[in-house]
């Protein structure tokens, strides 16, 4: 199945039924008197968030989604029953965005959780709601109100406590294959990872947090180069960003400057992005003789000037990965610890992820429409066929987002 996290559909909920004119006709009661009912409530259209859903791909094919019209009243004060609701489920951490204004309807981040996006119109009245000491046979009614229509965009950003961060064939899937039951491709060529994966980490009994591996970013990649910045999206929502950096490139390239080029291109999506706390593995230390590495170690972080915290792990032999695994737990339950204890400093955090979800929002939307009018340019120089049936918003990949232990 495709990984998609990105839909935009169209929601229409139903109409109300309308309300009649009708009097009571029945023997031996001459003057019955109005007896019409009222149009039952339209269907609403609700979005649901799902455990068992991982993507967005069912949206990307059915764009348009209707609930169901009420039926009219009838006589004998009998009201039309309402209009069926219709439910979207979609996967937890989406977020729900009014195309129109641009305004955030709902944010998704629990099982179970539901949203109301298309509200059904109201049942009309009957003639009995119009009778009156002056007015002994109304014959007024009121037609049932429209149902809400509204377009809105789906976006999924992955629900992660920490995010790794890295050149490709840094080592990143191989790390959360190491703490982790997750298991994405590991290969020995760049872009292995073409999709976020997740993975639940068991620090202790009872403890434990998740990580996203995100696909790898290379120097230009915020002006399209490699995957570009699409996957960056979803470290907006983790707590703490782990760059993983090879000691040792199969490339022979330079691992400090490599560095210091992805904190740049992060920087350049997002300057509120990049001031997550950061920690730094150096990873891959295998392929450095023993003798050497704790040399070359102070050697990358002189060149770094780097002043943060920092590891020296080997994924590929779980070397050192425990430590990072227990660091980052900590820090995790002191987050949530102090953002329960501490209201303002609870109110600081959600004003930040606020304000970071919105930055990357409005990056992530830049970088699609960058994509298309690439594309379009494309075409005009003939580069590309007019008939070319590849997705305009770049979506591919074979992998779905899932959690494992």
């Amino acid at each position: 199945m495709r990984f998609v996290d990105e839909a935009v559909i169209t929601v229409e909920a139903g109409d109300g039924g309308n309300g009649v004119a009708s009097f009571r006709r029945e023997k031996f009661v001459p003057f019955g008197g109005p007896d019409g009912g009222d149009g039952g409530r339209g269907g609403s259209v609700y979005v649901q968030a799902d455990n068992d859903t991982s993507t967005l791909v069912d949206y990307r094919y059915t764009r348009r989604f209707r609930a169901e019209r009420a039926k009219n009243g009838r006589g004998a004060n009998c009201s039309g029953r309402g209009g069926e609701d219709t439910v979207l489920f979609v996967p937890v951490g989406t977020t729900i965005v009014d195309m129109e204004s641009g305004d955030i309807i709902g944010d998704l981040v629990a099982d179970g959780q539901r949203v109301l996006v298309a509200a059904g119109g109201d049942g009309g009245l009957g003639n009995t709601h119009f009778k009156s000491s002056t007015n002994r046979s109304p014959r007024k009614c009121t037609h049932g109100a429209k149902g809400e229509y509204r377009e809105i965009r789906l976006e999924l950003k992955v629900l992660a406590d920490v995010g790794l961060l890295g050149m490709p064939n840094a080592g990143k899937s191989t790390f959360i294959r190491a703490v982790s039951a997750a298991k994405p491709k590991v290969a020995d060529y760049p872009f292995t990872t073409m999709v976020p994966n997740l993975g639940v980490v068991d620090a202790d009994r009872h403890r434990s947090f998740v990580m996203a591996d995100i696909p790898g970013l290379i120097e230009g990649a915020s002006e399209g180069a490699g995957l570009g910045i699409r996957f960056l999206k979803h470290l907006a929502r983790t707590r703490i960003l782990l760059h993983i950096v090879d000691v040792q490139p199969i490339d022979g390239s330079d691992p400090a400057y490599n560095a210091k080029a992805i904190l740049a291109e992060l920087e350049k999506f997002s300057p509120t992005l990049s001031k997550l706390p950061i920690v730094l593995v150096l990873n891959k230390l295998d392929q450095l003789p023993e003798e050497s590495r704790e040399e070359w170690c102070a050697h990358l972080l002189s060149e770094m000037d780097w002043k943060g915290p920092v590891f020296k792990t080997s994924g590929l032999m779980s070397e050192g990965t425990k430590d990072v695994v227990y660091y980052l737990m900590d820090q995790i339950e002191l987050q949530r610890e102090r953002e329960v204890e501490d209201p303002e400093y609870a109110a600081q955090m959600k004003a930040f992820r606020d304000q970071l979800e919105a930055e990357t929002r409005e990056q992530t939307i830049a970088a699609k429409e960058a994509y298309r009018e690439l594309r379009r340019q494309q075409r005009l120089a003939g580069l590309l066929a007019e008939d070319d049936d590849e997705d305009d918003d770049g979506e591919d990949g074979e992998a779905e987002v899932y959690y494992v232990r």
